[in-house]
């Protein structure tokens, strides 16, 4: 059965990958480091996050099922356990019909999985059945945990596994024969006899103390037929190896090592003895499995990265919550309508480092990206935002298409087929092309891809070469965006750029150009993002206020300086 928590059943759709820049761009490292420190889980989670589709019906899905795992923390541990106790159970070979199983050992290990399986749906269902789940997904995982518990028979099956299990563990110990050479190394073994209680250490050394007190020191005579030879003693090496028993050259201990599935040389040679001698309880063990092979697909297996997927955001996103930032369940609205609102935005990077322990005051924003305008040319003074809120709005997207709550009081989205990004390139990458060809082949290279559905993010993009150059290029990069229907966050020192809304918006395209300026107030950076042409020469004058580089303060302040002195 093919089911999943992020995409609805029967449901076909597309899949775009995130580019290696817009992976960057998006610190996408930063969140995985924030969601988990493992290694594996990172992988799982790093593939989903990459995914990206604009299908409005998905989003909704994936949105309902993150609402669940939210709501219900007992959901989330549940979860979490089952997930553990699969993660034994993910190699899919090894719950294939093995009818000719070899020895009791495998035979065992199938019927112990099945045992772990049962479990693990049993525990699922009665946790989804106690809690008043509402997304399509969690009630059809719940529905399809009821069919398999009782279209499978587990109250019989669960009866006959442990039936059949007790039957194996009246195995308790096995005595082996050793046959040794002419320098006493062993040679061959072979299994003596299996034995229903364990050897004891008293029982041991009663049985040693009266073959050592006998007068000729040694038996005559062992006949057993069923001898299996070890790996051959090979003196010239420092350790001697028989089987998996190994004895150090400078040490008197023996070690005996062995694996839960008997898989090493000892369990392997006195396997077929064994499973000769248990016959009866091998055959019983087969019948069960023929039984209930088909019992499932294991199809919960399939599910582990995604229910990781949800309960790590689930998790991050309660961090948020206790921090008493807002966050909120996008409304998803059709992709074509190309809209995206956001009110009381903010970027989650900067919530997660209050999370971590900084108290950091962030600041809040409102963007709409309509018919009105769906391109912004941002501008602002150094270090007054514009990265971070150009970053705010990529991330507030994906997590609204991943279905995660969104850093805002509120969320309303068109959902993009691909987010695009075009932030500053390493030096070492521009040794080639130089810098301005290297941001110029980028930009061609998102244009390849790009379409009216999706969203770019330009950060200081062209500010490498002349203002004159840069400012020619920009300009007809962004008509070509208003041409291609596209929607954009071009944050720029180039306010020529956005003082040309009316050459920008003199072209052919559905996607107008507007200017979008960060505030200084008082001299003192905002934060806040605003409708309005650009300021840079207001901007500069509030920054010398502020620092007293105005000529009127620079003047006073030497002539005070100067009267001081004398």
């Amino acid at each position: 059965m093919e089911f999943s928590l992020l995409y609805p059943q029967g449901r076909e759709y597309t899949v775009n990958h995130l580019t290696d820049e817009a992976v960057n761009d998006l610190s996408i490292d930063f969140l995985l480091d924030n969601l988990t420190d493992k290694r594996s889980e990172r992988d799982h989670l790093r593939s989903l996050m990459t995914r990206v589709t604009d299908d409005a019906e998905v989003i909704r899905y994936r949105c309902d099922v993150f609402e669940d795992f939210l709501r219900f923390p007992e959901l989330r541990a549940a979860m979490e356990e089952l997930v553990a106790r699969l993660a034994d159970l993910k190699d899919v070979a090894r719950f294939r019909k093995n009818e000719e199983g070899p020895s009791l050992w495998s035979l065992i290990n199938r019927l112990r999985e099945i045992d772990e399986y049962v479990s693990c749906i049993t525990m699922i269902k009665a946790t989804l059945e106690k809690l008043d789940v509402q997304s399509d997904g969690m009630k059809t995982l719940r529905q399809i945990v009821t069919d398999i518990d009782r279209e499978s028979g587990f109250p019989l099956l669960k009866s006959d596994i442990d039936e059949t299990m007790e039957q194996a563990r009246r195995l308790k110990s096995i005595t082996i024969g050793v046959n040794l050479d002419d320098m006493l190394r062993p040679k061959t073994a072979g299994v003596l006899s299996l034995n229903d209680t364990y050897f004891s250490e008293a029982g041991l050394m009663k049985r040693f103390m009266n073959f050592a007190n006998k007068q000729d020191g040694l038996h005559e005579g062992n006949d057993f037929s069923g001898m299996k030879h070890f790996h051959a003693a090979n003196p010239s090496v420092s350790e001697i190896r028989v089987g998996s028993f190994q004895k150090s050259a400078v040490s008197t201990d023996v070690h005996f090592e062995t694996t839960a599935t008997g898989s090493d040389a000892l369990s392997n040679a006195i396997a077929k003895p064994v499973s000769n001698i248990m016959k009866k309880t091998c055959d019983d063990i087969k019948s069960t499995l023929k039984r209930y092979v088909d019992i499932s697909g294991y199809m919960l297996i399939n599910l582990m990265p995604e229910i990781l997927f949800y309960v790590r955001w689930s998790e991050l996103i309660d961090k948020i919550i206790a921090q008493g930032m807002p966050v909120c369940k996008a409304e998803i609205t059709p992709a074509d309508d190309r809209d995206c609102s956001f009110r009381d935005i903010y970027n989650l990077k900067l919530a997660i480092n209050n999370v971590n322990g900084d108290n950091i005051n962030i600041i809040k924003n409102d963007i709409d990206f309509d018919d009105e305008r769906r391109i912004f040319i941002l501008t602002g003074p150094n270090r007054g935002g514009k990265t971070i809120f150009t970053q705010a709005v990529g991330l507030a997207m994906m997590l609204a298409q991943w279905g995660v709550y969104v850093p805002a009081k509120q969320a309303r989205i068109s959902p993009c087929d691909n987010m695009f990004t075009h932030f500053p390139a390493d030096e070492n990458d521009t040794v080639d092309l130089g810098r301005l060809g290297e941001e110029s082949k980028r930009l061609s290279e998102i244009f390849s891809a790009a379409t009216s559905h999706s969203f770019m993010l330009l950060n200081e993009s062209l500010a490498t070469t002349s203002v004159a150059e840069g400012l020619f290029i920009a300009k007809d990069v962004v008509k070509a965006m208003r041409w291609l229907g596209v929607r954009c966050v071009f944050n720029t020192h180039m306010h020529e750029l956005a003082r040309s809304l009316d050459e920008l918006n003199g072209v052919e395209g559905s996607s107008r150009v507007e200017s979008l300026i960060t505030g200084v107030r008082s001299g003192e950076r905002s934060f806040k993002v605003a409708i309005a042409p650009p300021q840079g020469v207001s901007y500069a004058k509030d920054i010398a206020k502020k620092y007293g580089v105005t000529y009127e303060q620079i003047i006073r302040e030497i002539k005070q300086r100067d009267d001081n002195n004398e």
